[in-house]
């Protein structure tokens, strides 16, 4: 990684880049994928144990109570991106197809991610706490704001549902374990202290799953296949403008909402982020009649690219942090 710094290759890009490549070379599929997706699974709940153990308790009440921090992430998830979403419209038929801006519109709408929004809130030294309602409050609201926001400015079937499994998701994976966490916390306080490093893997260890997990469902399912490498380039760089739009916007609301630099780190993670975890399923639902792997592209290709980008932001931010 030493070596590599001096060339100003990070050294975590790289491990996303590999994942990607091996994801590509050898996805995992029947038994495997099972298997990688408990992995995930379990991966995520013991990043939230270690948060709540992390976390003192006054911390945790702190970040609950912040509620401007998380009406800014609210405003960037649900507002800001469905706006941008719907001027993306002009680049149709030129750069984009019908169904190509159909996904680009979901992606849109759908809600922020919460594991690797708190875990790049973590690497960089940012709110942990407020990270983590700012986005878990992001996925639940987004389970009854997304159907609707599809609904209301997309053509669908007509059949949104709101899905209650997504919700004990949310609770049995996050929350519980995060509570668990502060439960145990005086007793393992010592041994994080102690081993912080081995710790930190973790956190880098869930994203190259969740990395992993996601490139290998694009591969079975080949929907890379079904477009051109041109038109391919071109939605990259949509998503791409997309997402710099983004960051860029919410480095100044963090900025004009007087927000220190722990709670501004907060407003550009959580807020310039989309679940692909919640989308794939909902899309599967809102557009049951229509070319779904067309529809959830833009999606998948907006996952990789904020991972990658998000990473190199995180260990930057690392490295100055006071």
């Amino acid at each position: 990684m030493r070596f590599l710094s001096k060339f100003y290759i990070d050294g975590f890009i790289l491990s996303i880049l590999a994942t990607v490549v091996v994801a590509s070379v050898f996805p995992a599929r029947g038994d495997a994928a099972a298997v990688v997706d408990w992995l995930t699974k379990i991966a995520i709940a013991l990043l939230f144990l270690l948060y709540g153990a992390r976390l003192h308790p006054q911390e945790a009440l702190a970040g609950l109570k912040h509620w401007r921090l998380h009406l800014v992430v609210l405003a960037c998830t649900f507002v800001l991106f469905p706006l941008l979403g719907l001027a993306a419209h002009v680049l149709v038929p030129a750069v984009l197809t019908d169904d190509l801006y159909t996904g680009l519109l979901f992606l849109c709408l759908v809600p922020s991610t919460v594991q690797s929004s708190i875990a790049f809130t973590s690497i960089a030294k940012g709110n942990v706490a407020g990270a983590i309602v700012s986005a878990t409050l992001s996925n639940l609201l987004g389970v009854f704001l997304t159907p609707a926001l599809v609904i209301l400015l997309m053509n669908t079937t007509g059949q949104a549902q709101v899905d209650p499994s997504a919700i004990i998701d949310i609770v049995l994976q996050l929350l519980v374990p995060f509570f668990l966490g502060q439960l145990i916390r005086p007793r393992i306080e010592g041994w994080l202290a102690r081993y912080a490093e081995p710790t930190k893997l973790v956190d880098r260890g869930s994203i190259l799953l969740v990395v992993y997990s996601a490139f290998s469902a694009g591969m079975v399912e080949g929907i890379w296949q079904t477009l051109s490498p041109l038109r391919i380039l071109l939605l990259a760089g949509v998503c791409a403008a997309l997402l710099a739009l983004v960051i860029t916007a919410t480095m100044v609301a963090g900025r004009l909402a007087g927000f220190d630099r722990g709670d501004r780190i907060v407003v550009v993670f959580c807020g310039s982020k989309k679940s692909l975890a919640t989308g794939l399923p909902m899309a599967t639902v809102l557009f049951a009649a229509a070319p779904v792997g067309l529809i959830v592209l833009p999606l998948m290709l907006f996952h990789q690219i904020q991972l990658i980008t998000c990473a190199a932001l995180a260990q930057r931010w690392a490295r100055t942090a006071p």
